[in-house]
């Protein structure tokens, strides 16, 4: 059903990987959907590389409404002038906004395996500034335009890379001050019923991370805890997150999930969505994903395990390596 019909959303990076599958997942829902890349055309031999034209062709066959736009989102004034688009065209109106955009997958792979010492500080920056810093600009320009019609979403794509290490310090710091964002970002929009969660989906099979596993299984890269990576265990496709978040977005009072962490295969449980496959993967703090991921023996009968939450307590004790107090 089209529970979003009449809405507006952005969601930024959607070229290829989660950003894609959100945005086709908005327009599922009846969204009118703006996509942002750097490229509007597939210009690439890259198998991988995406382009906004492809996207938008994705939503079309869905027969969704979508509105390609060329931004860096490392150039502010680029997103200024997208923001001021939507505010011309949509008369104002602004629903929800996907905080997506990420440049930092090739120097993560480039940086794989190695000590941050050995990278200069710009891996910082690859990691963090289409990334977080660009989070915070989008969500800037789209908090001007919801907070005047006192409404609106804003979702930031996380990951559980910000609990525990994960790729590299520069990814992690970036990931949990995501978290961070999103969750103070909540506190000040709250007072004028603009909602702000962060969203942690589980482990996306985006093309880079496909090809980055595959690489892994050659180079015997794997480390035995990290198996569930290159065997593909338990993993998402983008669309699932589009789809939660479509849910999410059509609830009629979000201020109770404002300001929180939102896990795409639990929201998916709790509202009864499928991933594009018709399967529901399990949350990566059930004890149906934990079990079999520490012993691979019982990934053929994941089926037979309960789907039951593990609580943080015992999560942070373990699996989990957030700041200790």
């Amino acid at each position: 059903m089209k529970h979003l019909e009449g809405k507006v959303a952005l969601v930024t990076g959607a070229t290829r990987g989660i950003g894609r599958g959100i945005a086709i997942g908005l327009a599922e829902a009846g969204a009118t959907v703006y996509v942002t890349g750097r490229s509007l055309n597939n210009s690439s031999s890259d198998a991988v590389s995406g382009s906004l034209s492809e996207t938008q062709s994705a939503i079309e066959e869905v027969g969704g409404v979508c509105i390609p736009v060329q931004v860096d989102h490392s150039d502010d004034q680029h997103v200024r002038l997208l923001f001021e688009r939507i505010q011309d065209e949509q008369d104002g109106q602004l629903d929800l906004l996907v905080n997506n955009a990420y440049s930092g997958v090739q120097a993560i792979k480039d940086a794989y395996g190695q000590p941050f010492w050995d990278f200069e500080p710009s891996l910082w920056d690859a990691c963090n500034n289409v990334g977080l810093r660009s989070h915070y600009v989008a969500s800037i320009f789209a908090a001007r335009m919801m907070t005047k019609r006192n409404s609106g979403l804003i979702c930031t794509i996380s990951s559980w890379g910000s609990m525990s290490y994960f790729f590299n310090i520069a990814y992690g710091a970036g990931k949990a001050a995501c978290d961070r964002l999103a969750a103070d970002m909540a506190v000040e929009l709250k007072p004028y019923n603009v909602a702000s969660v962060s969203i942690w989906p589980g482990i996306v099979g985006t093309e880079l991370f496909s090809r980055f596993a595959s690489q892994m299984n050659q180079t015997n890269a794997t480390e035995k805890n990290n198996s569930f990576i290159s065997d593909r265990y338990n993993w998402e496709t983008p669309l699932l997150t589009g789809r939660v978040i479509a849910a999410l977005a059509c609830q009629p009072n979000l201020m109770p999930r404002t300001g929180r962490v939102q896990i795409v295969a639990e929201l998916a449980k709790q509202y009864g969505i499928v991933d594009e496959n018709g399967h529901r993967p399990a949350s990566l703090r059930s004890l149906r994903f934990v079990l079999p991921a520490a012993l691979p023996v019982l990934r053929k009968y994941s089926w037979l395990i309960p789907d039951i939450k593990l609580p943080w307590s015992l999560l942070l004790l373990s699996a989990l390596s957030s700041p200790k107090i």
